[in-house]
């Protein structure tokens, strides 16, 4: 075993090289060489004098509903649109990357849209290869994150750096981003982070897809536990019971505790929001709609009495329905209906991230019942961390599970508490089980000893150093430190007084580096 001191010495190292909330200093003390972005360059095919609107007016529906109801006299903005534009990158030097290629550019997102540096998708006409992302796969769906809320701007891309590594040896899928500077009909928009979709792709989330208009059930299903499941169509949403909404025992690392939370509301007095399942692939028909349903909701309820009543309930041929044997055992149970690393995995990403979502949306999972598919519930895609790794109030000393403990909603509340607590059940389920946590503590002891910790530590302190003057410059363009009265309310008190983005990636980089050694004084074996 390597010492275990290791990670947290480099790691103390950067902080010290940042100084306390100070400017990212070469170890050289010389200034950092700047680098050079690629800029990918907007066009719109109209040039009508409103034809900007589609960048700064749009606001996802479902948000602008829940604003008008508590805002007086508030005007419904419209939804996002998609306007007609070509798209071509070129590099910092000038130099052509790619041709001006025909697409379509909307903005997307849930609260992101309501800032006025908004992120947005590109659509492509024909699939295009972008900066050599993710092994130079050419797809026709884009995005290109804002990252307006977190001053640092780095940490979906630290997140999304960490799950590919954890993720990526067992075959699963974390989406690939880097840096580029947006220009919009000739006008600079901002910093922003390309990166990949979630969507079901040979080259992203790789299950079987239907071919247009089948209606069988032996297909793939790309999935989204999800707190705005209601506002999708009726194909594409259905509830979730989790046994009966029963309770589980949440795990606080201490073998005494019996806290426990159940994770839907329990009377149409609680203030427990509901959250079920989107279906984010292409379904065609009720029986594929009810056939999934069926499949997350039993294999839940494998789970649970596998976990809290030590019994083994599998599946019959048809996964109609479940009943008990004896010819398994409970874990047995659960590894024919669950990737269980998968699970794994994305419980490691969860709890180092502590993102304030967890229990809310942006929590994928999948499952093909196509040819030569696996038929279990698989856990990958992980997304959206800008409310993450201290930039809003949880988890602040970086000390403590949170991922599979009681979870304060993201609205409200004093000292990071929110209107209710809830959790997430996926991961709390089996969190007490040992074999589980034994699988946890090699998958985490497996990408420590690899170094991918510290190599994030490393991006992180590069990043901030090597781009100063872009985010100089993104800064002078959009003020959002220092003006950020729209989300102002969900940052901790460490993120508010960061001024400048290299004290916020200080900031970041030791939160992190408290978060990476407490985890690790659990889990590396």
């Amino acid at each position: 075993m390597k010492n275990a001191s290791r990670i947290l010495a480099a790691a103390l190292a950067l902080v010290l090289l940042f100084g306390a909330f100070g400017s990212p200093v070469p170890a050289s003390g010389e200034t950092a060489e700047q680098a050079t972005l690629p800029v990918l360059i907007i066009e719109t095919v109209r040039r009508d004098a409103d034809v900007t609107d589609f960048f700064t007016e749009p606001v996802a529906p479902h948000v602008a509903t829940a604003i008008a109801s508590w805002t007086p006299g508030y005007v419904m903005p419209p939804a996002p649109y998609y306007e007609t534009c070509t798209i071509s990158l070129e590099s910092g030097e000038g130099e052509p990357l790619l041709a001006p290629c025909d697409a379509q550019v909307k903005v997307r997102g849930n609260w992101t849209t309501t800032y006025p540096k908004k992120p947005l998708r590109i659509r492509f006409d024909e699939k295009q290869s972008l900066l050599g992302l993710n092994g130079g796969a050419a797809q026709k769906n884009w995005l290109l994150l804002a990252e307006y809320k977190d001053a640092s701007m780095l940490r979906n891309k630290a997140a999304l750096y960490v799950s590919r590594e954890i993720l990526g040896p067992d075959g699963l899928y974390a989406a690939d981003a880097d840096f580029v500077r947006v220009e919009l009909n000739g006008e600079y928009l901002g910093l922003y982070l390309l990166a990949d979709m979630q969507q079901v792709s040979s080259c992203r989330v790789r299950i079987t897809e239907p071919e247009k208009g089948y209606t069988g059930t032996d297909i793939g299903y790309f999935l989204e536990y999800d707190g705005y499941y209601t506002d999708e169509d009726a194909l594409h949403r259905f509830p979730l019971d989790f046994a009966g909404n029963a309770p589980l025992r949440v795990y606080t690392g201490d073998p005494q505790s019996e806290k426990t939370m159940r994770a839907l509301p329990t009377t149409r007095f609680d203030a427990k929001q509901p959250v079920g399942i989107s279906i984010k692939s292409a379904v065609y028909s009720r029986e594929q709609h009810d056939f999934i349903e069926n499949f997350v909701n039993k294999t839940y309820r494998i789970m649970y009495e596998a976990a809290c009543n030590g019994r083994a309930f599998v599946f019959d041929e048809a996964y109609g329905d479940i009943h008990e044997t004896d010819a398994l055992t409970p874990r047995q149970a659960v590894e024919q209906v669950v990737d269980l690393r998968s699970l794994a995995d994305i419980y490691i990403i969860s709890e180092l991230t502590c993102d304030a979502d967890i229990y809310w949306s942006s929590f994928y999972m999948d499952v093909d019942f196509g040819p030569g598919g696996s038929r279990k519930l698989r856990f990958e895609a992980p997304w959206d961390f800008d409310s993450a790794m201290g930039n809003k109030d949880r988890c602040l000393d970086g000390i403590g599970f949170y991922a599979c403990n009681i979870v304060p909603d993201v609205n409200g509340g004093k000292n990071g508490g929110g209107a209710y607590d809830t959790i997430n059940p996926w991961l709390v389920v089996l969190a007490h089980e040992d074999w589980y946590q034994a699988l946890v503590r090699e998958t985490w002891t497996r990408a420590y000893e690899d170094g991918v910790f510290e190599r994030c530590f490393e991006m992180i302190a590069s990043d901030s150093a090597r781009l100063r003057d872009e985010f100089e410059e993104n800064y002078a363009r959009w003020d959002n430190i220092r003006h950020r009265e729209s989300f102002e309310t969900e940052l901790s008190e460490p993120a508010k007084n960061c001024q400048t983005e290299a004290e916020a990636a200080d900031f970041l980089l030791q939160w992190l580096t408290a978060r990476v050694a407490f985890l690790n004084s659990q889990w590396h074996t």
